[in-house]
Protein backbone atom coordinates (compact mmCIF):
# COMPACT_ATOMS: atom_id res chain seq x y z
CA UNK A 1 0.00 0.00 0.00
CA UNK A 2 1.39 3.39 -0.92
CA UNK A 3 1.37 6.50 1.22
CA UNK A 4 -1.35 7.92 -1.03
CA UNK A 5 -3.71 5.20 0.22
CA UNK A 6 -3.92 6.95 3.57
CA UNK A 7 -6.56 9.65 4.07
CA UNK A 8 -5.18 13.17 3.78
CA UNK A 9 -5.92 13.92 7.45
CA UNK A 10 -6.50 10.96 9.72
CA UNK A 11 -5.09 9.25 12.78
CA UNK A 12 -2.19 7.07 11.69
CA UNK A 13 -1.44 4.18 14.01
CA UNK A 14 2.20 4.32 15.15
CA UNK A 15 2.40 0.64 16.14
CA UNK A 16 5.28 -1.42 14.80
CA UNK A 17 8.88 -2.42 15.36
CA UNK A 18 11.04 0.50 14.30
CA UNK A 19 14.75 0.60 13.48
CA UNK A 20 16.50 3.91 14.13
CA UNK A 21 17.99 5.69 11.14
CA UNK A 22 21.38 7.24 11.84
CA UNK A 23 21.40 10.71 10.37
CA UNK A 24 21.80 14.03 12.19
CA UNK A 25 21.54 12.19 15.53
CA UNK A 26 24.60 10.03 14.81
CA UNK A 27 26.87 11.67 17.45
CA UNK A 28 24.15 11.20 20.07
CA UNK A 29 23.83 7.51 19.30
CA UNK A 30 26.84 5.42 18.41
CA UNK A 31 30.08 7.34 19.06
CA UNK A 32 28.66 9.60 21.73
CA UNK A 33 29.42 13.31 22.02
CA UNK A 34 32.85 14.60 22.89
CA UNK A 35 33.56 16.21 26.22
CA UNK A 36 32.88 19.96 26.21
CA UNK A 37 30.98 19.70 22.90
CA UNK A 38 28.17 22.14 23.63
CA UNK A 39 27.88 24.19 20.42
CA UNK A 40 24.44 24.70 18.95
CA UNK A 41 22.62 24.00 22.21
CA UNK A 42 20.53 26.75 23.88
CA UNK A 43 22.09 26.30 27.33
CA UNK A 44 22.55 28.99 29.95
CA UNK A 45 25.64 29.68 32.07
CA UNK A 46 24.39 27.43 34.88
CA UNK A 47 24.12 24.46 32.52
CA UNK A 48 27.57 25.22 31.13
CA UNK A 49 29.10 25.40 34.63
CA UNK A 50 27.52 22.13 35.58
CA UNK A 51 28.72 20.47 32.39
CA UNK A 52 32.29 21.63 32.98
CA UNK A 53 32.18 20.17 36.50
CA UNK A 54 31.11 16.75 35.21
CA UNK A 55 33.57 13.85 35.25
CA UNK A 56 32.67 10.74 33.25
CA UNK A 57 34.03 8.51 36.00
CA UNK A 58 30.91 9.32 38.02
CA UNK A 59 29.17 6.70 35.87
CA UNK A 60 31.24 4.01 37.58
CA UNK A 61 29.60 4.67 40.96
CA UNK A 62 27.04 1.99 41.86
CA UNK A 63 24.32 4.58 42.39
CA UNK A 64 24.87 5.94 38.86
CA UNK A 65 25.01 2.60 37.06
CA UNK A 66 22.03 1.09 35.21
CA UNK A 67 20.30 4.44 34.72
CA UNK A 68 18.36 4.44 31.44
CA UNK A 69 18.07 7.31 29.03
CA UNK A 70 15.09 9.48 30.06
CA UNK A 71 12.18 9.85 27.64
CA UNK A 72 13.48 13.03 26.03
CA UNK A 73 16.85 11.47 25.17
CA UNK A 74 15.83 7.85 24.65
CA UNK A 75 14.16 8.47 21.30
CA UNK A 76 17.52 9.67 19.95
CA UNK A 77 19.23 6.46 20.81
CA UNK A 78 17.79 3.06 20.01
CA UNK A 79 15.37 0.81 18.18
CA UNK A 80 11.85 0.60 19.59
CA UNK A 81 8.72 -1.54 19.52
CA UNK A 82 5.38 0.30 19.86
CA UNK A 83 2.05 -1.41 20.39
CA UNK A 84 -1.50 -0.25 21.05
CA UNK A 85 -3.60 -1.26 24.05
CA UNK A 86 -7.39 -1.30 23.68
CA UNK A 87 -10.18 -1.50 26.25
CA UNK A 88 -11.41 -5.11 26.21
CA UNK A 89 -15.10 -4.16 26.07
CA UNK A 90 -15.33 -0.83 24.24
CA UNK A 91 -12.24 -1.44 22.06
CA UNK A 92 -11.31 2.19 22.50
CA UNK A 93 -7.61 3.02 22.42
CA UNK A 94 -6.37 3.26 26.01
CA UNK A 95 -2.63 3.69 25.52
CA UNK A 96 0.39 3.25 23.34
CA UNK A 97 3.17 1.31 25.01
CA UNK A 98 6.78 1.09 23.87
CA UNK A 99 9.91 -0.85 24.69
CA UNK A 100 13.32 0.43 23.64
CA UNK A 101 16.24 -1.80 22.84
CA UNK A 102 18.85 -0.12 25.04
CA UNK A 103 18.16 -0.85 28.73
CA UNK A 104 14.78 -2.41 27.73
CA UNK A 105 13.00 0.71 28.94
CA UNK A 106 9.21 0.66 28.75
CA UNK A 107 7.03 3.73 28.41
CA UNK A 108 3.28 4.38 28.35
CA UNK A 109 1.46 7.12 26.45
CA UNK A 110 -2.07 7.38 27.84
CA UNK A 111 -4.72 8.05 25.20
CA UNK A 112 -7.85 7.92 27.38
CA UNK A 113 -7.89 11.54 28.53
CA UNK A 114 -6.68 10.96 32.08
CA UNK A 115 -5.10 13.97 33.85
CA UNK A 116 -1.45 14.27 34.73
CA UNK A 117 -0.55 13.55 38.38
CA UNK A 118 -0.37 16.33 40.98
CA UNK A 119 2.93 18.19 41.49
CA UNK A 120 4.09 16.16 44.50
CA UNK A 121 3.73 12.79 42.76
CA UNK A 122 6.97 10.89 42.06
CA UNK A 123 9.01 11.64 38.95
CA UNK A 124 10.37 8.85 36.76
CA UNK A 125 12.88 8.47 33.94
CA UNK A 126 10.08 8.17 31.39
CA UNK A 127 7.76 10.68 33.07
CA UNK A 128 3.98 10.69 32.66
CA UNK A 129 2.80 10.98 29.06
CA UNK A 130 -0.58 11.70 27.50
CA UNK A 131 -1.38 11.77 23.80
CA UNK A 132 -3.91 13.42 21.53
CA UNK A 133 -4.30 13.43 17.76
CA UNK A 134 -3.77 16.62 15.81
CA UNK A 135 -4.84 15.51 12.36
CA UNK A 136 -2.48 12.73 11.33
CA UNK A 137 0.12 13.57 13.99
CA UNK A 138 0.13 12.26 17.54
CA UNK A 139 1.02 15.00 20.04
CA UNK A 140 2.45 13.63 23.28
CA UNK A 141 2.95 15.77 26.41
CA UNK A 142 5.24 14.44 29.14
CA UNK A 143 5.66 15.81 32.66
CA UNK A 144 7.10 14.41 35.92
CA UNK A 145 10.48 13.61 34.40
CA UNK A 146 13.44 12.89 36.64
CA UNK A 147 16.56 15.00 36.14
CA UNK A 148 18.33 13.99 32.94
CA UNK A 149 20.64 15.45 30.34
CA UNK A 150 20.51 17.58 27.23
CA UNK A 151 23.61 15.76 26.06
CA UNK A 152 25.29 12.79 27.70
CA UNK A 153 28.55 14.60 28.34
CA UNK A 154 27.38 16.29 31.51
CA UNK A 155 24.98 18.96 30.21
CA UNK A 156 21.98 18.80 32.54
CA UNK A 157 18.24 18.84 32.05
CA UNK A 158 16.26 19.57 35.21
CA UNK A 159 13.32 17.71 36.72
CA UNK A 160 11.16 20.77 36.02
CA UNK A 161 11.36 20.35 32.26
CA UNK A 162 8.46 19.36 30.03
CA UNK A 163 8.62 17.34 26.84
CA UNK A 164 6.28 17.70 23.87
CA UNK A 165 6.64 15.21 20.99
CA UNK A 166 4.98 14.80 17.61
CA UNK A 167 4.84 11.26 16.17
CA UNK A 168 4.20 11.25 12.43
CA UNK A 169 3.92 8.12 10.30
CA UNK A 170 4.84 9.01 6.73
CA UNK A 171 3.46 6.11 4.69
CA UNK A 172 3.71 2.59 6.02
CA UNK A 173 7.37 2.30 6.89
CA UNK A 174 8.68 5.72 8.00
CA UNK A 175 8.16 7.21 11.47
CA UNK A 176 9.40 10.67 12.46
CA UNK A 177 9.49 11.90 16.06
CA UNK A 178 9.91 15.62 16.72
CA UNK A 179 10.93 16.44 20.30
CA UNK A 180 10.58 19.83 21.99
CA UNK A 181 12.23 20.02 25.40
CA UNK A 182 11.38 23.08 27.46
CA UNK A 183 13.50 23.43 30.59
CA UNK A 184 13.11 26.76 32.43
CA UNK A 185 16.13 25.88 34.59
CA UNK A 186 18.90 25.14 32.09
CA UNK A 187 17.66 26.14 28.61
CA UNK A 188 17.20 29.69 27.35
CA UNK A 189 14.64 28.48 24.81
CA UNK A 190 13.08 25.14 23.88
CA UNK A 191 15.39 22.57 22.31
CA UNK A 192 13.95 21.01 19.14
CA UNK A 193 15.32 17.81 17.58
CA UNK A 194 14.05 15.02 15.33
CA UNK A 195 14.64 11.29 14.93
CA UNK A 196 13.59 8.99 12.11
CA UNK A 197 12.80 5.27 12.05
CA UNK A 198 12.14 2.64 9.43
CA UNK A 199 9.66 -0.21 9.94
CA UNK A 200 11.51 -3.53 10.35
CA UNK A 201 9.32 -6.60 10.70
CA UNK A 202 12.30 -8.83 11.53
CA UNK A 203 13.75 -6.64 14.27
CA UNK A 204 13.85 -8.14 17.79
CA UNK A 205 13.87 -6.14 21.01
CA UNK A 206 15.67 -8.41 23.45
CA UNK A 207 15.95 -8.36 27.21
CA UNK A 208 18.59 -6.09 28.70
CA UNK A 209 19.57 -7.14 32.22
CA UNK A 210 21.71 -4.69 34.16
CA UNK A 211 23.46 -5.66 37.38
CA UNK A 212 25.17 -3.09 39.59
CA UNK A 213 28.80 -3.98 40.32
CA UNK A 214 31.61 -2.43 42.33
CA UNK A 215 33.83 -1.19 39.52
CA UNK A 216 36.33 0.72 41.66
CA UNK A 217 37.36 -0.30 45.17
CA UNK A 218 38.96 1.78 47.88
CA UNK A 219 36.95 4.96 47.31
CA UNK A 220 35.97 6.94 50.42
CA UNK A 221 32.30 6.81 51.43
CA UNK A 222 30.20 9.32 49.53
CA UNK A 223 32.87 9.93 46.89
CA UNK A 224 31.59 12.08 44.00
CA UNK A 225 34.08 12.63 41.14
CA UNK A 226 33.95 16.12 39.64
CA UNK A 227 36.14 18.93 38.39
CA UNK A 228 36.68 22.11 40.34
CA UNK A 229 35.96 25.35 38.42
CA UNK A 230 38.62 26.00 35.77
CA UNK A 231 40.28 22.60 36.26
CA UNK A 232 38.52 20.45 33.67
CA UNK A 233 41.39 19.21 31.47
CA UNK A 234 39.03 18.70 28.50
CA UNK A 235 37.91 22.33 28.31
CA UNK A 236 40.23 23.11 25.37
CA UNK A 237 40.60 19.65 23.81
CA UNK A 238 37.53 19.58 21.55
CA UNK A 239 38.03 23.16 20.34
CA UNK A 240 41.72 22.56 19.62
CA UNK A 241 41.16 19.23 17.88
CA UNK A 242 38.68 20.65 15.41
CA UNK A 243 40.05 24.18 15.16
CA UNK A 244 36.96 25.80 16.63
CA UNK A 245 36.80 28.94 18.77
CA UNK A 246 36.23 28.06 22.41
CA UNK A 247 33.39 30.57 22.75
CA UNK A 248 31.48 28.64 20.07
CA UNK A 249 32.23 25.22 21.54
CA UNK A 250 30.88 26.28 24.94
CA UNK A 251 27.40 26.65 23.45
CA UNK A 252 24.40 28.86 23.92
CA UNK A 253 21.49 29.64 21.59
CA UNK A 254 23.55 32.15 19.62
CA UNK A 255 25.98 29.38 18.51
CA UNK A 256 23.24 27.69 16.45
CA UNK A 257 23.52 30.25 13.65
CA UNK A 258 26.16 30.68 10.93
CA UNK A 259 26.21 34.43 11.58
CA UNK A 260 27.77 33.72 14.98
CA UNK A 261 31.24 33.43 13.42
CA UNK A 262 32.35 36.76 12.00
CA UNK A 263 28.87 38.25 12.02
CA UNK A 264 27.46 41.20 13.85
CA UNK A 265 25.32 40.33 16.90
CA UNK A 266 22.50 42.38 15.42
CA UNK A 267 22.46 40.08 12.39
CA UNK A 268 21.42 37.09 14.44
CA UNK A 269 17.84 35.95 13.88
CA UNK A 270 15.34 36.73 16.58
CA UNK A 271 14.41 33.53 18.40
CA UNK A 272 10.87 33.20 19.69
CA UNK A 273 10.18 31.03 22.70
CA UNK A 274 7.49 28.51 21.84
CA UNK A 275 4.92 29.75 24.30
CA UNK A 276 2.40 26.89 23.92
CA UNK A 277 5.07 24.43 25.02
CA UNK A 278 5.88 26.30 28.21
CA UNK A 279 2.23 27.00 28.96
CA UNK A 280 1.38 23.32 28.64
CA UNK A 281 3.28 22.71 31.86
CA UNK A 282 0.02 23.46 33.63
CA UNK A 283 -1.11 19.91 32.92
CA UNK A 284 1.16 18.77 35.73
CA UNK A 285 -1.49 20.05 38.11
CA UNK A 286 -2.66 23.52 38.96
CA UNK A 287 -1.30 25.03 42.14
CA UNK A 288 -3.30 24.04 45.19
CA UNK A 289 -5.44 26.69 46.78
CA UNK A 290 -3.72 28.63 49.54
CA UNK A 291 -3.64 26.48 52.65
CA UNK A 292 -5.01 23.39 50.88
CA UNK A 293 -3.43 20.03 51.66
CA UNK A 294 -2.41 17.47 49.06
CA UNK A 295 -2.85 13.83 50.07
CA UNK A 296 -0.92 11.21 48.08
CA UNK A 297 -0.32 7.51 48.76
CA UNK A 298 3.37 6.68 48.92
CA UNK A 299 3.33 2.89 49.26
CA UNK A 300 2.31 0.31 51.81
CA UNK A 301 0.33 2.04 54.52
CA UNK A 302 2.18 5.36 54.22
CA UNK A 303 0.80 8.64 52.84
CA UNK A 304 2.20 12.09 52.15
CA UNK A 305 0.10 15.03 53.34
CA UNK A 306 1.76 18.09 51.81
CA UNK A 307 0.95 21.39 53.48
CA UNK A 308 1.77 25.03 52.84
CA UNK A 309 4.82 24.98 55.13
CA UNK A 310 6.17 21.43 54.96
CA UNK A 311 5.34 17.77 54.47
CA UNK A 312 3.71 15.45 56.98
CA UNK A 313 3.95 11.68 56.60
CA UNK A 314 1.18 9.44 57.92
CA UNK A 315 1.22 5.68 58.47
CA UNK A 316 -2.24 4.11 58.69
CA UNK A 317 -3.19 0.60 59.79
CA UNK A 318 -5.06 -1.61 62.21
CA UNK A 319 -3.11 -0.29 65.23
CA UNK A 320 -3.94 3.33 64.48
CA UNK A 321 -2.06 6.28 63.01
CA UNK A 322 1.56 7.39 63.27
CA UNK A 323 2.29 10.97 62.15
CA UNK A 324 5.73 12.32 61.20
CA UNK A 325 5.77 16.13 61.58
CA UNK A 326 2.68 18.29 61.83
CA UNK A 327 3.12 21.28 59.47
CA UNK A 328 3.42 24.86 60.75
CA UNK A 329 1.54 26.90 63.32
CA UNK A 330 -2.19 26.79 62.79
CA UNK A 331 -1.97 23.72 60.55
CA UNK A 332 -2.79 21.05 63.10
CA UNK A 333 -6.58 21.04 62.73
CA UNK A 334 -6.37 20.84 58.93
CA UNK A 335 -3.88 17.98 59.23
CA UNK A 336 -6.19 16.07 61.58
CA UNK A 337 -9.07 16.63 59.15
CA UNK A 338 -6.93 15.30 56.31
CA UNK A 339 -6.02 12.21 58.33
CA UNK A 340 -9.72 11.61 58.98
CA UNK A 341 -10.30 11.33 55.23
CA UNK A 342 -7.96 8.32 55.35
CA UNK A 343 -9.07 6.63 58.56
CA UNK A 344 -11.05 6.99 61.78
CA UNK A 345 -8.43 5.04 63.72
CA UNK A 346 -6.85 6.82 66.71
CA UNK A 347 -3.64 8.80 66.30
CA UNK A 348 -1.17 6.97 68.53
CA UNK A 349 2.24 8.54 67.79
CA UNK A 350 3.59 11.89 66.60
CA UNK A 351 7.26 11.87 65.60
CA UNK A 352 9.12 15.17 65.17
CA UNK A 353 12.14 15.06 62.88
CA UNK A 354 13.52 18.29 64.41
CA UNK A 355 12.44 21.36 66.37
CA UNK A 356 11.82 23.97 63.67
CA UNK A 357 8.32 25.51 63.85
CA UNK A 358 7.38 24.74 60.23
CA UNK A 359 7.43 21.05 61.18
CA UNK A 360 6.10 21.03 64.75
CA UNK A 361 3.66 23.96 64.62
CA UNK A 362 0.62 21.66 64.51
CA UNK A 363 1.77 19.43 67.38
CA UNK A 364 -0.74 20.76 69.90
CA UNK A 365 -3.81 19.93 67.83
CA UNK A 366 -2.53 16.63 66.42
CA UNK A 367 -1.33 15.30 69.80
CA UNK A 368 -4.55 16.40 71.46
CA UNK A 369 -6.60 14.58 68.81
CA UNK A 370 -4.87 11.29 69.54
CA UNK A 371 -4.80 8.60 72.19
CA UNK A 372 -1.65 7.02 73.59
CA UNK A 373 -1.32 3.58 75.11
CA UNK A 374 0.76 3.29 78.28
CA UNK A 375 2.32 0.13 79.63
CA UNK A 376 5.50 -1.44 81.00
CA UNK A 377 7.70 0.41 83.46
CA UNK A 378 5.91 3.71 83.98
CA UNK A 379 7.28 5.82 86.80
CA UNK A 380 4.19 7.92 87.45
CA UNK A 381 0.43 7.69 87.43
CA UNK A 382 -1.07 6.77 84.06
CA UNK A 383 -4.61 7.94 84.61
CA UNK A 384 -4.19 10.54 81.82
CA UNK A 385 -2.26 8.26 79.45
CA UNK A 386 -5.09 8.02 76.98
CA UNK A 387 -5.30 11.77 76.58
CA UNK A 388 -3.28 12.63 73.53
CA UNK A 389 -0.89 10.83 71.23
CA UNK A 390 2.65 10.06 72.35
CA UNK A 391 5.23 12.50 70.97
CA UNK A 392 8.66 11.12 69.97
CA UNK A 393 11.87 13.00 69.13
CA UNK A 394 15.60 13.05 69.74
CA UNK A 395 16.74 14.53 73.07
CA UNK A 396 18.19 17.60 71.35
CA UNK A 397 14.70 18.58 70.20
CA UNK A 398 13.76 18.90 73.88
CA UNK A 399 16.86 20.99 74.55
CA UNK A 400 15.98 23.33 71.66
CA UNK A 401 12.41 23.77 72.86
CA UNK A 402 13.60 24.49 76.41
CA UNK A 403 15.96 27.20 75.11
CA UNK A 404 13.25 29.17 73.28
CA UNK A 405 12.15 32.50 74.74
CA UNK A 406 8.55 31.71 73.75
CA UNK A 407 8.30 27.93 73.63
CA UNK A 408 5.10 26.22 72.45
CA UNK A 409 2.66 24.97 75.12
CA UNK A 410 4.00 21.98 77.03
CA UNK A 411 1.26 19.71 75.67
CA UNK A 412 2.67 20.35 72.19
CA UNK A 413 6.08 18.95 73.18
CA UNK A 414 7.18 15.41 72.42
CA UNK A 415 7.57 13.54 75.71
CA UNK A 416 9.31 10.33 74.63
CA UNK A 417 12.96 11.12 73.88
CA UNK A 418 15.85 8.93 72.73
CA UNK A 419 19.56 9.74 72.83
CA UNK A 420 21.97 7.37 71.07
CA UNK A 421 20.22 4.22 69.92
CA UNK A 422 17.40 4.54 67.37
CA UNK A 423 13.87 4.56 68.71
CA UNK A 424 12.27 1.32 67.48
CA UNK A 425 8.54 0.66 67.23
CA UNK A 426 6.51 -2.18 65.77
CA UNK A 427 3.31 -0.58 64.60
CA UNK A 428 0.70 -1.46 62.03
CA UNK A 429 2.45 -4.70 61.21
CA UNK A 430 5.86 -3.28 60.39
CA UNK A 431 9.07 -2.17 62.06
CA UNK A 432 9.44 1.61 62.34
CA UNK A 433 12.87 3.06 63.16
CA UNK A 434 13.45 6.67 64.22
CA UNK A 435 17.17 7.25 63.58
CA UNK A 436 19.14 10.28 64.77
CA UNK A 437 21.25 12.12 62.17
CA UNK A 438 24.03 13.92 64.08
CA UNK A 439 25.01 17.51 63.22
CA UNK A 440 23.00 17.61 60.00
CA UNK A 441 20.38 20.29 59.33
CA UNK A 442 20.34 20.74 63.13
CA UNK A 443 21.78 18.65 65.97
CA UNK A 444 18.40 16.98 66.58
CA UNK A 445 17.45 15.62 63.15
CA UNK A 446 15.88 12.19 62.73
CA UNK A 447 14.79 10.14 59.77
CA UNK A 448 11.91 7.67 60.06
CA UNK A 449 12.17 4.35 58.23
CA UNK A 450 8.99 2.32 57.68
CA UNK A 451 10.67 -0.99 56.90
CA UNK A 452 7.63 -2.98 55.76
CA UNK A 453 6.24 -0.23 53.53
CA UNK A 454 9.82 0.57 52.42
CA UNK A 455 9.40 4.32 52.92
CA UNK A 456 11.73 6.85 54.59
CA UNK A 457 10.57 10.23 55.91
CA UNK A 458 13.64 12.46 55.96
CA UNK A 459 12.62 15.72 57.57
CA UNK A 460 14.81 18.58 56.39
CA UNK A 461 18.00 16.66 55.65
CA UNK A 462 16.61 16.28 52.11
CA UNK A 463 14.41 18.38 49.83
CA UNK A 464 13.46 18.35 46.15
CA UNK A 465 12.64 22.06 45.97
CA UNK A 466 15.28 23.99 47.90
CA UNK A 467 18.81 24.07 49.24
CA UNK A 468 19.13 22.71 52.77
CA UNK A 469 18.82 25.18 55.61
CA UNK A 470 21.89 24.43 57.72
CA UNK A 471 21.29 25.72 61.24
CA UNK A 472 24.96 26.10 62.22
CA UNK A 473 24.03 27.95 65.42
CA UNK A 474 22.09 24.89 66.59
CA UNK A 475 24.58 22.20 65.65
CA UNK A 476 23.99 21.83 61.90
CA UNK A 477 26.84 21.24 59.45
CA UNK A 478 27.36 20.59 55.76
CA UNK A 479 29.31 17.40 56.46
CA UNK A 480 26.49 16.14 58.67
CA UNK A 481 23.92 16.83 55.93
CA UNK A 482 26.03 14.94 53.38
CA UNK A 483 26.57 12.09 55.86
CA UNK A 484 22.80 11.87 56.31
CA UNK A 485 22.21 11.75 52.57
CA UNK A 486 24.78 8.98 52.22
CA UNK A 487 23.03 7.13 55.05
CA UNK A 488 19.77 7.38 53.13
CA UNK A 489 21.53 5.89 50.11
CA UNK A 490 22.80 3.01 52.26
CA UNK A 491 19.25 2.22 53.39
CA UNK A 492 17.41 2.75 50.11
CA UNK A 493 17.25 -0.03 47.50
CA UNK A 494 15.93 0.87 44.02
CA UNK A 495 13.57 -1.53 42.30
CA UNK A 496 14.87 -1.48 38.74
CA UNK A 497 16.89 0.87 36.51
CA UNK A 498 17.67 3.00 39.56
CA UNK A 499 14.00 3.84 40.05
CA UNK A 500 11.27 3.06 42.58
CA UNK A 501 11.88 0.53 45.34
CA UNK A 502 12.45 2.45 48.57
CA UNK A 503 10.39 5.64 48.38
CA UNK A 504 11.67 8.74 50.15
CA UNK A 505 9.52 11.63 51.38
CA UNK A 506 11.48 14.87 51.93
CA UNK A 507 10.66 17.60 54.40
CA UNK A 508 9.70 19.80 51.44
CA UNK A 509 8.84 18.77 47.90
CA UNK A 510 7.65 15.73 46.02
CA UNK A 511 7.83 12.02 46.69
CA UNK A 512 11.27 10.79 45.64
CA UNK A 513 13.47 7.71 45.43
CA UNK A 514 17.17 6.89 45.64
CA UNK A 515 18.07 8.56 42.33
CA UNK A 516 16.67 11.88 43.55
CA UNK A 517 18.72 11.66 46.75
CA UNK A 518 21.82 10.86 44.67
CA UNK A 519 21.28 14.05 42.67
CA UNK A 520 20.95 16.10 45.87
CA UNK A 521 23.95 14.41 47.52
CA UNK A 522 26.11 14.99 44.44
CA UNK A 523 25.12 18.67 44.36
CA UNK A 524 25.98 19.34 47.99
CA UNK A 525 29.24 17.38 47.79
CA UNK A 526 30.35 19.41 44.78
CA UNK A 527 29.41 22.73 46.40
CA UNK A 528 31.09 21.71 49.68
CA UNK A 529 34.29 20.71 47.89
CA UNK A 530 34.41 23.98 45.93
CA UNK A 531 34.09 26.07 49.09
CA UNK A 532 36.53 23.87 50.97
CA UNK A 533 39.07 24.35 48.17
CA UNK A 534 38.66 28.14 48.28
CA UNK A 535 39.00 28.21 52.07
CA UNK A 536 42.24 26.24 51.73
CA UNK A 537 43.45 28.97 49.34
CA UNK A 538 42.79 31.59 52.02
CA UNK A 539 39.61 33.09 50.58
CA UNK A 540 37.39 35.18 52.79
CA UNK A 541 33.63 34.63 52.85
CA UNK A 542 33.06 37.57 50.52
CA UNK A 543 35.68 36.28 48.11
CA UNK A 544 34.05 32.84 48.14
CA UNK A 545 30.67 34.40 47.37
CA UNK A 546 32.21 36.26 44.45
CA UNK A 547 33.30 32.91 42.94
CA UNK A 548 29.61 31.83 42.81
CA UNK A 549 30.13 28.21 43.92
CA UNK A 550 26.39 27.49 43.62
CA UNK A 551 26.02 28.97 40.10
CA UNK A 552 24.97 25.74 38.38
CA UNK A 553 22.20 25.00 40.89
CA UNK A 554 20.86 28.49 41.58
CA UNK A 555 18.29 28.31 38.75
CA UNK A 556 16.77 25.37 40.62
CA UNK A 557 16.74 26.79 44.13
CA UNK A 558 17.38 30.53 43.87
CA UNK A 559 20.49 32.72 43.96
CA UNK A 560 19.59 34.35 47.29
CA UNK A 561 19.13 30.92 48.88
CA UNK A 562 22.42 29.85 47.30
CA UNK A 563 24.19 32.75 48.96
CA UNK A 564 22.75 31.74 52.33
CA UNK A 565 23.93 28.19 51.73
CA UNK A 566 27.44 29.47 50.96
CA UNK A 567 27.45 31.39 54.23
CA UNK A 568 26.35 28.31 56.19
CA UNK A 569 28.82 25.99 54.47
CA UNK A 570 31.66 28.46 54.99
CA UNK A 571 30.82 28.81 58.69
CA UNK A 572 30.44 25.05 59.03
CA UNK A 573 33.78 24.26 57.38
CA UNK A 574 35.57 27.07 59.21
CA UNK A 575 34.28 25.71 62.51
CA UNK A 576 35.00 22.06 61.76
CA UNK A 577 38.06 22.31 59.56
CA UNK A 578 38.05 22.65 55.80
CA UNK A 579 40.14 19.53 55.20
CA UNK A 580 37.33 17.03 55.70
CA UNK A 581 35.22 15.57 52.91
CA UNK A 582 35.33 13.77 49.59
CA UNK A 583 37.84 13.97 46.80
CA UNK A 584 37.58 15.84 43.55
CA UNK A 585 38.77 14.26 40.30
CA UNK A 586 42.02 16.19 40.58
CA UNK A 587 42.56 14.91 44.14
CA UNK A 588 42.05 11.33 42.97
CA UNK A 589 44.60 11.67 40.21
Amino acid sequence: MSAAAFPAVAERDISGTWRALYHEDFPERVPGPSLVEYYGLPINEAARARGLAWDASILSLPEHQCRPHPADYGSRHSNVRIWAEFHPETQQLVAYRSRREWQAVERTIWMDGRPHPPPNAPHTWQGFSTGEWEGDKLKVTTTHLKHGYVRRNGLPRSDRAMLVEYFYRNGLDHLTIVRIVDDPVYLTEPLVATSDYRLDLELRIDAYPCDIVEEVVGLPPGYVPHHLPGQNPAIDDFATTYGLPLEAVLGGAVTMYPTFLGGEPGALPRVRTIEPVRAAGAVAGAAAEAGALEILPVQGGVYLIAGPTSNAVVQVGADGVLVVDTHGAGGGDALVAAIRTLTDAPIRYVVNTHAHPDHIGGNLEVIAAGQSVAGGNVARAVSDAGQGAKGIAHENVLLRLESLESPPPYRAWPTDFFVERPKDLFFNGEAVRVIHQPAAHTDGDSIVHFRGSDVIATGDVFSTVRYPVIDVEHGGSIDGIIDSLNRLLEIAVPRDRQEGGTMIVPGHGRIADEADVVEYRDMLTIIRDRIRHLIAQGYTLEQVKAERPTLDYDPLYGAAEGERLVEAVYASLAAGGADRGGLTSRDRR
